[in-house]
């Protein structure tokens, strides 16, 4: 055991591998036909929900937030539309790497000549891009058809709002990934899990713009790495976020990303360490 952890400690592969690993995933996620399109299908009718909600909200409460009515209704969908891409409510690798480390598979993983946190980070991207297609431009489309949305025109707009989306993925695996290793000490991180799963949806601005929450409440959510999850890259689309907002944001999710995935790289050599000594 302790070999194959000093083994897996070794960082290679290169971006070869790691571009491999993302479009194996996003083959992968592509077979589940049936699950996307019922997923596709509840983010819809949510949608649709939360769009009359915000519709009412805004006829008797104009301008709420900064945002003017077709502003509000475009957020929900975007936010529906992100909602899987960037993994609000967990999954993904998550469940690949809990069940590793509840049949010691994870033992093989860290022998690996590739860098673990890389391989699952590469794994992620390539299920958000899937979903991005799949589960994101259906519900936008129907929104779209349905309700005036307020889609921007400018491809510059859409070019930074996907970076914003890249960033943002990106921040909710460093998140996950702190998660899922706490596995190495509980052996189960499902309670963990839970508990930031509710945050998740609070402070991501999933189910209200973290603008509307009062006072210090609103200013912790928006210090806070979940708003860089769901609030940022919908704030840039809708152009809530533009020119010095918008940068400020992509360097608010970049410097968050980084921190995460610090922070992650840190944890999990703490764990190997773990895994060293109960191997002997």
């Amino acid at each position: 055991m302790a070999m194959a952890v000093q083994t897996g400690r070794r960082e290679g592969g290169g971006t070869a591998v790691h571009l491999a690993v993302a479009a194996g995933a996003f083959r992968r996620y592509a077979t589940y036909r049936a699950a996307t399109l019922a997923g596709t299908v509840t983010n819809t009718v949510f949608g649709f929900i939360l769009a009359y909600t915000f519709l009412a909200l805004w006829q008797a409460r104009p301008g709420l937030g900064g945002y003017d009515t077709a502003q509000a209704v475009t957020y929900i969908w975007i936010s529906q539309a992100l909602l899987v891409t960037v993994a609000v409510w967990g999954g993904g690798f998550q469940d690949d790497v809990q069940e590793r480390l509840r049949t010691g598979d994870i033992a093989v993983d860290l022998h690996r000549p590739v860098d673990f946190q890389g391989w699952w980070l590469a794994t992620d991207l390539g299920r958000a891009a899937f979903h991005l297609l799949a589960r994101g431009t259906l519900p936008t489309l129907a929104g779209a058809l349905a309700f005036h949305l307020r889609l921007p025109a400018s491809p510059l707009v859409w070019a930074v709002f996907l970076i914003s989306v890249a960033l943002a993925v990106t921040v909710s695996f460093g998140l996950r990934f702190l998660v899922v290793l706490t596995g190495f000490w509980l052996h189960d991180s499902d309670g963990v899990r839970a508990v930031v799963l509710v945050v998740a949806m609070f402070l991501s601005g999933m189910l209200l713009p973290i603008g509307l929450f009062p006072g210090w409440l609103g200013s912790l959510a928006a210090a806070l790495p979940w708003a860089a999850v769901i609030q940022t890259p919908v704030d840039i689309l809708v152009q809530h976020r533009t020119g010095a907002a918008a940068a400020t944001g992509i360097a608010g999710q970049l410097a968050w990303a980084v921190v995460l995935l610090a922070a992650g790289r840190l944890t999990l050599a703490l764990a190997v360490r773990k895994v060293v000594v109960q191997g002997g």
